[in-house]
């Protein structure tokens, strides 16, 4: 393989203080290249990145989530037009907003039960907002929003809290990120009697060999310090004591994973070549396939971005809008700096860095334009 000029663009931005360091993996034409560099934080007695250091990969977590629930679903333990109420009774009667805008106050009842597939392809009603209303700040305050760390309270508190907040459409009418998938752990938990990480380790980690995938790791040193840019470069973020660092009080596939560049090359491609041990091909297509329509993209574009929908745990290329893009490409990014996509025929990328995007749009274009010309040059 000739990825020289990849690591080339990653090394400068090591150089340049944009990134203390990363790891990054490829899969293309039958053959693996895992490549790393930089150290876990800006110090100079910080440890080198390697091959097997874990990364906080935020919303890349979603893919492992779907992964997860639509095996179970390969398995009869749930169906996607199972109601969410038979697990979750606190959420079985919800009212929906007048406007997204309006007042809490101005609600009439959900015209149809909110499902497992409205979870999955983030269409249930719940989600982050972005512009300021009532209904964001209603979540804010209950602290059940999207953030650098799963909300510091339990599954069942988090339910709890969510029965509060009217939804923002009628289920399956509109698209909003993030909070399905809050929800969906929860769900996941209660449907099987076991904790998340039990399940986890049963259906995904365990059968593909994933020795680094979790909610949490035992060593600190090994875990890279996070990073937020600011106008004159970054900042390190500071985390709730002990995030990351032992189990948390909520297991969340939403952005609560930590894993690293070797398990999440592992893991697409064992999606890319038909779902390996964990799911059936015809499951992985149903999950990498596009399930919104042209209004619900719309309603997405801020999170999407031009030419990209979302199928059930990540997004989706629909339209060839920059130039590495391919229709049926898909994977997703994590707000903490991470990216994982798998191209129509096979190949795979996987990008690991601890510097938190600008945006849901910053952060990766080089990568993937070199990335591309790369691959042209393989041909």
């Amino acid at each position: 393989m000739r990825n020289e000029d990849l690591w080339a663009v990653l090394d400068s931005d090591v150089a340049t203080g944009r990134v203390p360091g990363y790891a990054a993996a490829i899969r293309r034409g039958g053959l693996d290249e895992v490549y790393v560099s930089g150290r876990t934080s800006f110090g100079a007695a910080a440890s080198p990145i390697v091959r097997d250091t874990p990364f906080r990969i935020s919303s890349l977590s979603k893919p492992l989530g779907a992964a997860l629930t639509l095996a179970l679903m390969d398995d009869g333990v749930l169906r996607l037009d199972d109601e969410i109420r038979c697990w979750l009774p606190e959420l079985a009667d919800p009212v929906v907003l007048g406007r997204v805008d309006g007042a809490l106050s101005d609600t009439e009842p959900a015209n149809r039960p909110i499902t497992v597939a409205h979870l999955l392809t983030m269409t249930a009603g719940w989600g982050v907002v972005f512009e300021p209303c009532p209904l964001q700040s209603a979540i804010d305050e209950r602290e059940i929003g999207s953030g650098p760390v799963p909300p510091q309270l339990t599954g069942d508190e988090f339910i709890r809290r969510l029965a509060e907040v009217p939804l923002a459409f009628h289920p399956g009418t509109g698209w909003l990120y993030d909070m399905p998938f809050k929800v969906l752990s929860v769900l996941l938990a209660r449907a099987t009697e076991m904790t998340l990480a039990e399940l986890l380790a049963d259906r995904i980690t365990g059968p593909l060999g994933l020795a680094d995938t979790g909610f949490w790791v035992e060593q600190a040193d090994r875990l890279p310090t996070p990073y937020r840019p600011t106008d004159d470069g970054v900042e390190a973020i500071d985390l709730p004591a002990g995030a990351f660092l032992r189990p948390p009080p909520f297991e969340d596939l939403s952005c609560g994973l930590v894993s690293s560049a070797t398990d999440l090359l592992r893991f697409f491609s064992a999606m890319a070549d038909g779902g390996g041990s964990v799911l059936r091909p015809e499951t992985v297509r149903l999950m990498t396939t596009d399930q919104l329509t042209a209004e619900q993209r719309r309603q997405g574009l801020d999170i999407l971005g031009p030419g990209v929908s979302w199928g059930m745990g990540v997004g989706v290329d629909v339209e060839s809008a920059r130039p590495w893009m391919r229709p049926g490409r898909w994977g997703w990014i994590g707000g903490s700096g991470t990216t994982g996509h798998v191209d129509p025929d096979g190949s795979v990328a996987v990008l690991l860095t601890q510097r938190e995007l600008a945006g849901a749009q910053e952060g990766f274009d080089e990568f993937w334009a070199t990335n591309a010309a790369c691959a042209d040059r393989a041909q």
